[in-house]
């Protein structure tokens, strides 16, 4: 009786730690995601993180990446991750987005430093976004982490919420976040009519990443993983600037960088804004195409008034950092994804139109 009672309580211990561990944020196994059945509702489930979930630490062969030149997400930093099924990999493409294997995801996480200037203040987690690639294609989901920073929970409507920080000047910045819902999410995440990813393109993590002191290039070390396959000699692969590094590129090189990640996801010649013939990839040649003295399709108010995408020596002439410029929602661009103007990214820009020789004509 006495060792039927032990049995029992043994067994119910087992139980108690099999569900609880992980809701604690103490994760005994490996990723747990199968792809033929529905989304969880805690981030948690999923068993992507070790440890404490706050710390994002990454389980076994979830693998961090970074991106040479990020979408701007009102100053929101970004911690990025990958995963396949065992035995999986996807597959290189020089201009496109990688091809994935079916189970695949991608784990993207927004987060606010207290402090930008220190971040050992410690940070706030906004949301976790994953994208699954599932049999009849991707899949997003967007999870909202809670004030207490132990669990991100599933919001298919996407949501609002305050957050304040203490930027690099040492301003104090209190702006609504907002979280798109899965419909938003489409709206940019398109190519060529298919719902895909946007960041991991060969030429935007051509770079070095610090694996726990082992500095490696990302897509040597996913290649190494099984994580890639049919990667070129490094000198064949493209490589776009850093966007706020001089010595990373030319002046030209980084506005067109940080263009094609910030407006090009859209306006590409497979992308939903195809049919203005403003295309703002790091590919594009043709200086019409680009913008330069091109009259709008249709901007409407959002011209302000301008006559052309870009004049050449003339930013304050130029629809282009007008837009950039603006929080009115008929205006702006991008028009998801942001509340607040990214100052910086807007001085690039014009930065780089006043460095443009020629004229439009007589009305520029």
């Amino acid at each position: 009786m006495l060792k039927s009672y032990k049995y029992t309580i043994t067994l119910f211990g087992v139980l108690f730690l099999l569900v609880w561990l992980p809701r604690c944020g103490i994760i005994t196994q490996g990723v747990n995601l199968d792809v033929n059945i529905p989304a969880f509702k805690h981030l948690s489930e999923y068993n992507l993180f070790t440890g404490k979930m706050a710390e994002l630490i990454p389980n076994d062969r979830v693998l961090p990446f970074d991106i040479i030149t990020p979408l701007f997400s009102d100053y929101a930093k970004k911690l990025r991750f990958v995963w396949m099924p065992e035995g999986t990999s996807a597959t290189y493409n020089e201009k496109e987005v990688f091809d994935f294997p079916v189970g695949a995801v991608l784990i993207k996480n927004f987060y606010f430093p207290h402090d930008f200037a220190d971040e050992s203040q410690g940070r706030r987690i906004m949301e976790t976004r994953l994208l699954v690639n599932r049999t009849d294609g991707w899949d997003a989901l967007a999870y909202i982490w809670n004030d207490e920073q132990t669990e991100a929970v599933l919001e298919i409507a996407g949501g609002v919420e305050q957050v304040k920080w203490k930027s690099l000047t040492g301003e104090v910045v209190e702006t609504p976040y907002i979280i798109p819902n899965k419909n938003q999410c489409k709206g940019c995440h398109v190519g060529g009519g298919k719902f895909l990813p946007i960041g991991p393109k060969a030429r935007n993590i051509n770079s070095d990443h610090d694996y726990d002191g082992k500095v490696q290039n990302q897509l040597e070390r996913w290649s190494e993983m099984g994580y890639l396959t049919n990667v070129p000699n490094g000198e064949q692969i493209p490589k776009i600037a850093k966007w706020d590094d001089e010595d990373a590129g030319t002046l030209e090189e980084r506005a067109m960088a940080y263009l094609e990640v910030n407006c090009g996801t859209c306006h590409n010649r497979k992308g939903p804004a195809h049919t203005t013939g403003l295309y703002l990839t790091v590919f594009e040649k043709e200086p019409a195409h680009l913008g330069i003295c091109k009259s709008p399709v249709a901007a409407g108010q959002g011209s302000g008034g301008r006559l052309y995408d870009i004049v050449p020596g003339k930013p304050e002439e130029s629809i282009l950092p007008f837009r950039m410029e603006s929080t009115n929602p008929g205006i702006m661009m991008p028009e998801l994804g942001r509340r607040l103007v990214h100052k910086e990214g807007v001085e690039l820009i014009k930065q780089w139109i006043s460095s443009i020789e020629g004229a439009c004509g007589e009305k520029s």
